[in-house]
């Protein structure tokens, strides 16, 4: 579906306006029954209301896809209903509360907030209602063998880190010219800005590089002076974990003080049309990493446009949002859940199935690039393959760049480094196994 960039721009900042935040009411479908009922806690207002109303209309395009198309999975209909969490952690828990008793055949809840993802990981496991954190939330929920209900998939925080220093070594020739180099970390000044930190200072030991580190109070809106320690300090590449208004900020006060944007890499969080369409021209050149592809041109959302938004279904209120990033990260999402159920049915059978089952379905995931293929998603996710053991599955990014009216993909999946990443996950996780009196399962034994 081609999309006219000025008039895709204009669409963005009345989203960043707030003047389709209500434009209409998202659609819910009631669960029943003889459905596969997904608990929604979300938000399509709030701080991140921009975010949400995209990233949650992309995940019921893709239910809808499913019902409209293949009249559900292997015939289960999928169900759901919204609750509006604001991006409030009391509303979250409030929410997923009032969702988990709704059905008895629940499948993946997908919070979109690590606060509300460290609010109910605990009830998760109780409630028996898998729980899919996608580039957020704990990291040490990759190991599955103390978290078996919690999905941290395609990335988490440790590999985002090191796929961004790989990245970073592929422009200059390799790790081995990363001596010597310095390199500035522009981050959110709380827990989630602070949780890449260690990591990147073990590989700045590891391949000879320096760490500026800059901090940021939240929400970031005046940045003056951590731009000017940018100028002073010189580094070759500045990483920015930023998120939400701190992104714009960010890339107009680099510009400021004459900065290279296509030395400024951003994380997932800061990666979306919303970061770039405020700083305008300034952003021009900036890069950013995602989980997905770019673009409405995939298989997967033509399919969406064609059986959903050219017969007026779709759930986004603005179409010119079709294929942006936050969309295309609903549709993995969706798509994913999806799988898991129809993974599951494959042992279970085929039928509404309990949060217990799906999780089994979840663990057992191998999209392939033959199946991903057959998705119409080739190229549009990473590989991704859940183990007991391993619940990330991929820990691959791919990086894009903004031309000023569009982001262009300038990478191909880039591989994290696993063993580093899995050290720190394996030492995080056993520590919170034995505070919480927890037994680790024997992955060999399960099936």
């Amino acid at each position: 579906m081609a999309r006219h960039p000025t008039r895709f721009l204009r669409s963005l900042a009345a989203i960043l306006l707030g003047a389709s935040a209500c434009a209409s009411a998202p659609a819910v479908l009631a669960q029943d029954k003889a459905t596969q009922f997904v608990p929604i806690v979300g938000y399509r207002v709030g701080p991140l209301a921009s975010i949400g109303q995209t990233f949650y209309a992309g995940m019921i395009d893709y239910f809808n896809l499913i019902n409209e198309r293949d009249g559900g999975i292997n015939g289960v209909k999928l169900s759901w209903e919204e609750c509006e969490t604001e991006y409030n952690n009391a509303k979250g828990i409030e929410c997923y509360e009032r969702l988990k008793g709704k059905s008895p055949y629940p499948a993946a809840v997908q919070p979109m907030s690590s606060g509300i993802t460290y609010g109910i990981v605990d009830r998760i496991a109780v409630d028996k209602i898998p729980l899919v954190t996608i580039g957020y939330g704990r990291t040490d929920t990759t190991d599955g063998r103390v978290f078996p209900y919690v999905f941290p998939m395609i990335t988490n925080y440790w590999s985002m880190t090191t796929d961004i220093v790989k990245f970073i070594a592929t422009r200059e020739g390799g790790t081995d010219k990363l001596a010597g180099k310095k390199i500035g970390y522009l981050y959110h000044d709380s827990a989630f800005g602070k949780e890449a930190i260690p990591i990147l200072q073990d590989m700045a030991a590891r391949y000879q590089f320096s760490v500026e580190l800059i901090p940021v109070a939240p929400p970031g809106l005046e940045q003056q002076s951590q731009w000017l320690q940018v100028r002073q300090a010189k580094p070759d590449y500045v990483i920015m974990w930023t998120a939400g208004v701190m992104t714009p900020s960010a890339i107009s006060a680099a510009a400021k003080i004459g900065y290279p944007r296509d030395r400024i890499i951003g994380i997932t969080w800061a990666a979306s049309e919303e970061d770039t369409v405020g700083p305008g021209p300034a952003a021009k050149g900036y890069i950013a990493a995602n989980y997905t592809g770019v673009g409405a041109g995939f298989p997967v959302v033509q399919e969406i446009v064609k059986h959903l938004y050219k017969k007026d279904k779709g759930n986004l209120a603005n179409k010119a949002l079709v294929g942006a990033t936050y969309h295309n990260r609903g549709i993995v999402a969706g798509l994913i859940t999806v799988e898991g159920v129809r993974k599951a049915q494959e042992k279970y059978g085929k039928k509404p199935l309990t949060g217990e089952q799906v999780r089994w379905g979840l663990e057992h995931l191998n999209l392939d690039e033959k199946r991903l293929k057959a998705l119409g998603a080739e190229g549009f996710m990473p590989p991704l393959k859940i183990t007991c053991a391993d619940h990330e599955g991929s820990g691959m990014l791919k990086f894009q760049q903004w031309d000023g009216t569009k982001w262009n993909s300038i990478s191909d999946w880039i591989e994290p480094e696993r063993a580093r990443v899995r050290a720190k996950i394996e030492a995080s996780s056993t520590a919170y196994a034995k505070e919480k009196g927890i037994t680790l399962r024997d992955c060999s034994k399960e099936s």
